[in-house]
């Protein structure tokens, strides 16, 4: 087992040029030089001292050691085992390894021609592939975003007691030029990775706006709602509902023209949601808590949020017509949300027994193919929606 504190006297070796790395060091006094060979001359590649890391880029592509390290004063290290370094690579970002691991790369490539030697084949590592993929379909998606290629599909919402569409999800979609369409969970959870999920969330919002003004010019009554999501990011982007309430007003619709859908998250921050959903409140838009009864502490979610609307998750519906425990929660959902002042959407229902089971629990609204799959404005507007499909 390697030794956790390593202690160096002044001149002894900690690793020889060639040998194979099983351990990285920090160190934490004194002081330690990197010296290799080049075309038989001694080269000085570096001095590090306390706090910096020595061997590591060997450990990080398990190649063999390139230089050697030497103690320039009496030194004490800390070994840094392969294996802890290993685990925290695979946890960081696919695109922030694939730049390591081309950074390292070229170092290699460098430090090779220093030293007179032929480098390394220049074949990319499967991380480094998903990496440089990841990369290029950011960028991608960037270009779509300014070009206009992102669509947006509006899937309805019944209103089971009244027989009649109240409103629309607002889901976005990519139809790549290379990939075709890419599914919303790859591009959006991308997007959400940096700042792009801002402008992503923008154009939604203008779309949306867009879209209920067509519908209600076009003869939708009443004024139909469209709900869209927020991510937490967005949530955490200074003036997000400013701006929503700018773009609602700005098209001349009523502020309930658009409710604001919060996924369930574990890493959802109670104080940022709750400022949220009051600015919310305050200005007339209701917001949503989706996919109820999967993932996080979802109750806890409706303990400390005022949520006006939760939409419970298709997983429950699809099975409540055969498992009395799916059922029961479908109607401790609806007692629950009666309970708290809040609507209920049960989401996946595909069948006419199912949406006669939510009439049964006095459930306000129903989504799911029955009652409609995603379309396009286009061909919401060309084909209007027939409520003999609920039979």
């Amino acid at each position: 087992m390697t030794k956790l504190r390593i202690q160096l006297a002044r001149g002894e070796v900690l690793f020889r040029e060639g040998e194979d790395p099983g351990t990285a060091f920090l160190i934490e006094s004194g002081e330690i030089e990197v010296r290799t060979r080049q075309r038989g001359r001694d080269v000085l590649l570096s001095v590090l001292g306390p706090g910096e890391l020595v061997g590591e880029m060997a450990v990080i592509d398990e190649s063999p050691r390139t230089a050697t390290a030497r103690a320039l004063d009496d030194c004490v290290l800390f070994a840094i085992d392969r294996h802890q370094i290993a685990e925290r690579l695979a946890a960081t970002d696919p695109i922030i390894r694939s730049l390591l691991e081309g950074q390292l790369k070229r170092y290699r490539g460098a430090l090779a021609a220093l030293q007179g030697k032929q480098a390394a084949p220049d074949a990319l590592s499967p991380s480094e592939r998903l990496g440089i993929s990841r990369i290029r379909l950011e960028a991608q998606l960037r270009e779509a975003l300014a070009e206009g290629q992102l669509e947006l599909s509006l899937q309805p919402l019944l209103d089971v007691p009244l027989g009649r569409i109240a409103g629309y999800e607002a889901l976005v979609r990519w139809d790549h030029p290379e990939r075709g369409p890419i599914s919303a969970a790859e591009f959006v959870a991308l997007a959400e990775e940096t700042s792009l999920i801002v402008p992503v969330g923008e154009y939604v919002i203008d779309t949306a706006c867009l879209a209920i003004a067509r519908l209600v010019a076009a003869g939708a009554d009443p004024s139909p709602f469209v709900a869209v999501n927020v991510s937490a990011r967005q949530m955490a982007h200074p003036g997000v509902i400013e701006r929503i309430v700018a773009r609602v007003d700005a098209a001349g619709l009523p502020r309930g023209s658009l409710k604001l859908e919060i996924t369930e998250s574990g890493v959802l921050d109670y104080g940022l949601a709750a400022g949220l959903i009051e600015l919310c409140h305050r200005h007339g838009i209701r917001v949503a808590l989706d996919d109820f009864g999967t993932g996080y502490a979802n109750l806890c979610h409706l303990h400390r949020l005022p949520f006006d609307t939760i939409k419970v998750d298709q997983s429950f519906s699809h099975d409540m017509l055969d498992s009395p425990r799916a059922m029961a929660i479908v109607e401790s959902a609806v007692r629950l949300g009666r309970a708290l002042g809040a609507e209920i959407v049960v989401e996946g229902i595909e069948t006419p027994e199912q949406l006669q089971a939510l009439r049964r629990l006095g459930c306000r609204y129903a989504q799911g193919y029955l009652v409609g799959r995603p379309q396009t404005l286009a061909q919401l507007l060309a084909h209007p929606w027939d409520p003999a499909r609920l039979v």
